[in-house]
């Protein structure tokens, strides 16, 4: 205890040391020298607003020497993180390899949290690239050269397998795309997207044997076939382990994984027995006495925990489910799996308020593969700076198996119930941990009870699958006979319309894939005959994805105005790589799909020549927002236009283009309901509903008061979604209702009850605090 609280007290010295801290405080301008001590990463893009923030590279490092603003020049040796933003070339920043020393201009902040181990975040927001003063060390080098030659050796894979691969051996995620990443997630299998401890468990297990056997184990491993004695064997698999924290970077798996490995070597080069329970209790006290911010990982955390349910509760169970004639190999794939997830499940909730449904079936799918996929990397790994040519043919065999992991990871990850949502922090974890215990008392029963057995098997099928047909009885979502759901996506905009059994027209995909994803799922559209894209925001089109994820698509069509450049190539590659052509949405245009009928109303016609050509109009678009394409749409008798994110200049240019333009029965108020709207547009509409979409807590005041109250003040009933979750349209112009996905359910106003009379004006005067 007291040589823990005295490294621990060391350690956070560290951080306090110099004179970073002071000037992370004051946020100043500082040039340093830094040494680079974890892998630079590229971050994935974020969605701010309707901006999509571009990538970062991140890394950690130890700061040498700090020259402040005032000519202070201070050596010191101060942990940071240093994040590269706004730079040209940030794929020279990816490239440093740990132990290279740099020069950089930057400027200091504090970070996130005290506890998180570094001083300050060096934040660099100028300049080509890094200014290197010093190479990387021959170690180093070496490692590099290694990792370079596996990305090497699988470029000629299937994307999938290019991306994985590295990851799986040497913890190299730089190819990984978000969606394959939140594949991953979403199925528990994030222990296999990078390297970690099973990977030198495999090494291990081939030299010296299955690590659960006694001292003379190692007679089971190569170490007697290459006629190694007890010590050499020691020996040799403590330089593996070695070289394989070199290789794959120190991550907390990684070392828990080196040190176990490492006293169980040390018990078999003195010819003691091995015990694994011990020898993961010794390599964590280690572990935290050499660097006490382990204990505060949550990757450490799962770790240890992972490995303690494998020797702890597996082997019980396994025998129980043998005792119950389960076959040897399968009780035993099947009790790691469950042990393993029992006890990190609930650090998951913590992290992620969530409980994955099909965790346990796809890592048992998965471990088919992972050995293989493991050995034949490793090889190649090994070759590649001696004979590539092997090396590609190696990389070649190990994709098959790396496919079959991503292809566990996708199927998993697309069923509709992969994951429950639970409440989040360490209560939902308390109440997961009650709920786990119960299962397990009672599961030994259901052992005993075949039918049981079977009966339960079918209610988590049944949950996973989530059948429409039993799911709409059970939830009451979707609600039969809908005409439009307006989805929860967020701040941002996803609208569907019904097209007919399993069809459906999409109107913008808001910020995020999963979340359009799911609403479709939910409401069990297979097919779309098109996508509209009211503009290039990203908080109307960054979720394209997940639209398009698994279901076949007609068209895209877009604005005219092709800005922010970024998001309209990001359009025109998501659609490319899905192969659905991408159109231009054409003034007055006219389209039906089944029930529905519908007008492009606006953008306005851009080109002088044209006879429909209006210089009012012309000038109205000033911005992406205004040139948001604008439909008129019918189904069922009912009306509905769809104002996109129109800014009240170009919401009167509409009004005069369309004088025909009067009363709707479903109004999608402009802009997320920012009080930046046009009074006289909301008298004249009328609407009998008002969908708002918009994401709670928002930092933009969306919707604003005022603009409720001057829709409700034309008998509008007002339904957001970051109140009422997912909104549903139903029926018919005499009888219009609408459901909210809590269950709420609305009659709107009867025909003929509209109100005409000019009523109170939303006095808008300045614009949303919205980008």
């Amino acid at each position: 205890m007291i040589y823990g609280a005295a490294s621990a007290a060391l350690h956070a010295a560290d951080t306090r040391r110099g004179p970073l801290p002071e000037l992370a405080r004051r946020d100043a301008p500082v040039t340093a020298k830094v040494e680079v001590t974890g892998d630079p990463r590229l971050t994935r893009p974020r969605v701010r607003g309707a901006q999509q923030a571009p990538p970062s590279v991140v890394f950690t490092a130890d700061a040498l020497r700090v020259s402040a603003a005032d000519g202070a020049v201070t050596t010191t040796r101060t942990p940071v993180l240093v994040v590269v933003q706004r730079t040209k070339q940030l794929s020279t920043w990816q490239h440093l390899l740990p132990s290279t020393r740099i020069r950089i201009a930057a400027r200091a902040g504090t970070p996130l949290q005290s506890t998180d181990g570094i001083a300050a975040v060096l934040r660099v927001t100028a300049g080509l690239g890094p200014q290197v003063v010093r190479a990387p060390d021959a170690l180093q080098r070496f490692a590099g050269d290694l990792r370079g030659g596996l990305r090497a050796a699988t470029d000629g894979l299937s994307p999938d397998a290019r991306a994985l691969l590295p990851g799986l051996v040497v913890g190299d995620t730089s190819r990984v795309p978000p969606d394959l990443d939140d594949a991953f997630r979403a199925t528990d299998l994030t222990h296999l997207l990078a390297v970690s401890g099973s990977n030198l468990t495999i090494l291990l297990v081939l030299l010296i044997g299955p690590p659960h056997l006694s001292v003379r184990a190692e007679r089971r491993g190569l170490a007697p076939l290459l006629g190694l004695s007890l010590r050499t064997t020691a020996l040799v698999g403590g330089s593996v382990a070695l070289a394989f924290v070199i290789v794959c970077r120190p991550d907390p798996s990684v070392l828990r994984a080196a040190a176990c490995g490492l006293i169980t070597l040390l018990a078999i080069g003195t010819g003691r027995r091995r015990s694994l329970v011990p020898a993961l209790a010794a390599a964590v006290l280690v572990l935290v006495l050499y660097d006490p911010w382990l204990a505060r990982s949550y990757g450490f955390l799962l770790s240890v925990l992972a490995t303690g349910a494998l020797l702890l509760l597996a082997p019980r169970w396994s025998a129980a489910l043998q005792r119950r004639r389960v076959p040897p190999r399968l009780a035993e794939l099947i009790a790691a799996a469950a042990a393993a997830q029992a006890v990190c499940a609930p650090v998951i909730v913590v992290l992620a308020a969530r409980v994955g449904l099909v965790a346990v079936p796809c890592n048992l799918l998965a471990e088919l593969a992972v050995a293989p996929a493991t050995v034949l990397g490793f090889a190649a790994l090994a070759t590649a700076p001696l004979v590539p040519p092997l090396a590609k043919a190696l990389a070649w065999c190990a994709g098959w198996p790396t496919e079959w992991i991503a292809g566990v990871a996708r199927t998993g990850a697309a069923l509709p119930g992969a994951e429950l949502g639970w409440p989040g922090g360490w209560v939902g974890a308390l109440l997961l941990v009650a709920v786990t215990v119960a299962g397990v008392l009672v599961g030994r029963r259901l052992l005993r009870r075949p039918w049981l057995c079977v009966l339960g098997v079918l209610t988590l099928l049944v949950a996973v699958l989530r059948p429409a047909p039993l799911t709409r009885v059970l939830t009451g979502w979707p609600p039969p006979g809908w005409r439009a759901v307006a989805c929860d996506v967020g701040q941002g905009d996803g609208l569907v319309f019904s097209a007919g059994e399993g069809t459906a027209l999409v109107v913008d995909t808001g910020p995020e894939p999963a979340a359009i994803d799911h609403c479709l799922t939910d409401l069990g559209v297979r097919r779309i005959a098109l996508i509209v894209l009211t503009h290039f925001h990203a908080d109307h089109v960054s979720g394209l994805p997940g639209a398009l994820r698994g279901r076949s698509v007609g068209a895209i069509e877009t604005t005219t105005l092709p800005e922010p450049p970024g998001q309209a190539a990001f359009v025109r590659r998501t659609a490319a790589a899905a192969g659905v052509p991408v159109i231009a949405a054409a003034p007055g245009e006219r389209r039906s799909v089944g029930p529905l009928s519908w007008q492009v109303l606006w953008p306005p016609v851009t080109d002088p020549g044209d006879p429909a050509f209006s210089r009012a109009s012309f000038r109205a678009v000033e911005g992406p927002n205004d040139a948001s394409v604008t439909l008129l749409l019918r189904t069922a008798g009912l009306t509905f236009l769809l104002l996109g994110d129109l800014e009240p200049v170009a919401q009167q240019a509409l009004s005069a283009a369309h004088p025909e333009l009067t009363a709707v029965d479903v109004l999608k108020v402009a802009h997320h309901g920012s009080g930046y709207q046009d009074p006289w547009l909301i008298r004249r509409l009328a609407p009998r509903v008002a969908l708002i979409s918009c994401g709670a807590g928002n930092p933009y005041g969306h919707p604003a008061p005022r603009t409720v109250q001057a829709l409700r003040s034309q008998g509008a009933r007002v339904l957001r979604t970051d109140t009422d979750g997912a909104v549903a349209v139903l029926g018919g112009r005499d009888r219009l209702t609408t459901t909210v996905r809590n269950g709420r359910r609305s009659r709107g106003r009867p025909t003929g009850r509209r109100r005409a009379r000019a009523g109170i004006c939303a006095g808008c005067s300045s614009p949303c605090r919205s980008p």
